[in-house]
């Protein structure tokens, strides 16, 4: 444990402020000098958080009441915001409430730095920006939070298991360690390979009534596969510590794992479920290991290029059974890499006739990525009573939301008879029945608790939920990471305001830039660099391939590649490469895990990598036909209009926006630029209106 920590702040937790009647006495005294005085409340105008706007409407009551968030919700159900950007969050990825104690912990792994992470304090009762205290910090990848069997606090590192008291005067020194060799982000796979960023180090645990310890032990990468020809199983998910399993650990009598010493070794395991590639939705019926009651876990699968394969999938736990990964996907479809493999051996038509196989249970969305699960209970919405939650948290428009499932008295979602049909955001079917290779299939209908929460210009971003807990109030804690916020789910009255639209990058637009591509002679050298050296050596097979297809030419790859970047969400935004997430990703900016795996060490080790980075910024940079001109300083930020002289956004100075027209010839005194970045805008504006700046706000690039 002490390797997972290098710096550990043990403030006091009664240094933390947990005064709220001070605080309503101090708001009270502040209205009644006002009104004394005469001074006027301050206007209701929006305020923007983590890119939300807010407006004066809340959601809960007293002083567990937040601003209301325009998220799409069913009915009688609305969103607060906690805690924002503004509180310091950098990657919140769970939260769980400290027992009887209106407190809650969060686990903030701070980005893929690795030891990056942190452990706070959530006090919901404090004022605004005074929320959160650092409990510990310098963790390694902390994501799982769970209250044990003793009532105690377990939290989970990329290799360890441990307790420890959030409450005390320094928490740090309760640390009590029960796990500390599990495969974490440096592995060594069976066959001698060593690898230095494992794809997924994350732990997610859960415990059963009788105290045993089920850990999730997700694969080393998407599918396992190697150079062809395959012959051999996955080396990774074999033997007695395979990864893309379920670990067993099992405590000693009373039903506590003991704390470890300097040298104890681990506790002995078993490998209770194999072929599932990263069980980070876990959740088990509380009658659970009662024979017939659910165990059950949420699949993150392989991906595929299209929107609708394979389906992410919720699988029935048993012990002993095979999932599926990597040699399987949806209910029984053969991955076809591992043709040989499922031939002969202990693997033999593992897909549709080997007893060693257990199918899903039902579908998922596909690309849905589930990161939890959980059974409701509690009094505040008794309609949700004994129910399955799941959060989606892909970025795809099968994710971003919260799923409610009905389930039987022994907590399986009910299935139905195909068709069984799920919700699309922003996609032009806005339906779609659970399909497999062989057609529509029987799967589980569900409910949305949050819908498609996709970007709305102006007005949110999109969602990407990932831990949620159930408060003793009743009330629905959801911590969401891509926009590094903290959201209470409360009662609401009267009807959901109506769905906000759909704001994603159209097809004709993706068109027009592929078009400015493929016109101009350097960027056509630049994406053809782009595909060769970063897309096919080290991005196809990771994640997705690209829309690089067997027998396509060397234009038409060109063409998909740069197609597919556009398509994704906020990668790319023309003529202002540093607003987008594929620089990010690619240079290890921010939170979110650095793209391709490994690559902070690819400018030092391969030759011309630091060069490529800067291809993929000149081709952003120079995508649109233009003249690149900088937003003049002085205020913090520029407002821009349409044609018609419309308030499109805001652009802070010093960005920089491509000028189509210096001197635009339907609006004197302004220039006309291409879209800006999403950020900018506020959904008040189309592409057709134009975006029109006064020019004197423009000054020349030196």
């Amino acid at each position: 444990m002490e390797q997972a920590f290098r710096k550990v702040r043990g403030d006091t937790v009664n240094q933390f402020t947990f005064a709220s009647e001070r605080r309503n006495l101090r708001v009270f005294a502040v209205v009644l000098l006002g009104a004394l005085l005469g001074i006027a409340p301050a206007s209701s105008e929006p305020v923007r958080k983590s890119g939300y706007v807010l407006g004066s409407e809340t959601c809960g009551s007293g002083d567990l009441a937040f601003p209301r968030v325009q998220i799409d919700m069913k009915a009688g159900f609305c969103a607060g915001l906690v805690a924002s950007d503004e509180d310091h969050l950098k990657f919140p990825r769970s939260i769980i409430q400290v027992p009887g104690r209106d407190l809650f912990v969060v686990a903030d792994m701070g980005g893929w730095g690795h030891t990056d992470g942190r452990l706070l304090l959530l006090d919901p009762h404090a004022a605004s920006g005074q929320r959160f205290k650092e409990l510990l910090t310098g963790v390694e990848y902390p994501f799982g939070l769970v209250i044990g069997p003793d009532k105690k606090l377990y939290a989970s590192t990329a290799e360890s298991i441990f307790r420890f008291d959030p409450l005390a005067d320094n928490p740090r020194s309760t640390v009590e360690t029960i796990i500390r060799h599990m495969p974490g982000r440096r592995i060594t796979l069976p066959d001698g390979t060593k690898l230095d960023e494992a794809a997924h180090p994350l732990k997610q645990f859960v415990f059963d009534r009788n105290g045993r310890l089920f850990v999730n032990v997700g694969a080393h990468s998407d599918d396992c596969i190697t150079s062809a020809p395959i012959t051999k199983p996955c080396a990774a998910a074999e033997g007695a510590s395979a990864m893309a399993a379920i670990w067993l650990f099992t405590p000693p009598s009373g039903g506590v794992f003991p704390a470890l010493k300097p040298n104890d070794p681990d506790p002995p395991h078993t490998i209770y479920a194999r072929g599932l590639r990263n069980s980070m939705a876990l959740v088990l019926h509380p009658n659970f290991p009662d024979p017939g009651y659910a165990f059950l876990q949420g699949e993150n699968g392989r991906d595929l290029p299209d929107i609708f394969k394979p389906n992410e999938e919720i699988n029935a736990i048993e012990q002993g059974r095979h999932y599926g990964w990597p040699y399987c996907y949806d209910l029984s479809t053969p991955s076809p890499e591992f043709k040989l493999v499922l031939q002969s051996g202990v693997y033999k038509s593992l897909c549709t006739g080997n007893p060693l196989y257990k199918a899903p249970f039902s579908l998922l969305p596909p690309h849905g990525a589930p990161l939890s699960m959980l059974y409701y209970h509690g009094a505040m919405f008794p309609e949700l009573e004994g129910k399955l939650l799941v959060s989606l948290h892909g970025y795809r428009p099968t994710g971003s939301r919260v799923l409610i499932y009905d389930v039987d008295d022994h907590g399986f979602p009910k299935p139905a008879p195909p068709p069984v049909r799920y919700h699309v955001s922003c996609a032009a079917d806005p339906t779609h029945t659970f399909q497999t290779d062989a057609g529509d299939v029987t799967a589980a209908p569900f409910e949305e608790l949050i819908a498609g929460w996709h970007r709305v210009n102006g007005a949110r971003p999109q969602g990407a939920p990932v831990g949620m807990t159930v408060a003793e109030d009743g009330a629905i804690w959801l911590v969401e990471d891509k926009n590094q916020t903290i959201i209470r789910i409360d009662r609401a009255v009267g009807d959901p305001p109506p769905p906000l639209p759909c704001d994603t990058r159209s097809q004709a637009l993706i068109d027009q830039l592929a078009a400015f591509v493929a016109k101009d002679a350097q960027n056509k050298i630049r994406i053809t660099a782009l595909r060769k050296n970063l897309v096919e050596k080290h991005c196809v097979g990771c994640h997705s391939d690209f829309g690089l297809k067997a027998g396509q030419s060397d234009a038409d790859k060109d063409a998909a590649v740069l197609r597919f970047m556009l398509s994704q969400d906020g990668w790319i935004y023309p003529g202002d490469p540093a607003s987008g997430r594929l620089r990010a990703r690619l240079r290890g900016i921010g939170a979110e895990k650095l793209m391709p795996p490994g690559g902070e060490g690819l400018p030092k080790t391969e030759p011309g990598y630091a060069a490529l980075l800067n291809t993929v910024d000149l081709l952003v940079a120079r995508m649109v036909p233009g003249t690149p001109m900088r937003i003049k300083l002085g205020l913090p930020q520029r407002k821009f209009v349409s044609k018609a002289n419309k308030e499109c956004g805001e652009i802070p100075a010093a960005k920089v926006v491509v000028v189509t027209q210096r001197n635009a010839v339907d609006k004197p005194g302004f220039s006309r630029f291409f879209r800006p970045a999403d950020p900018y805008l506020n959904g008040e504006c189309s592409d057709d209106d134009g975006y029109y700046i006064r020019q004197d706000f423009l000054v020349p690039l030196p």
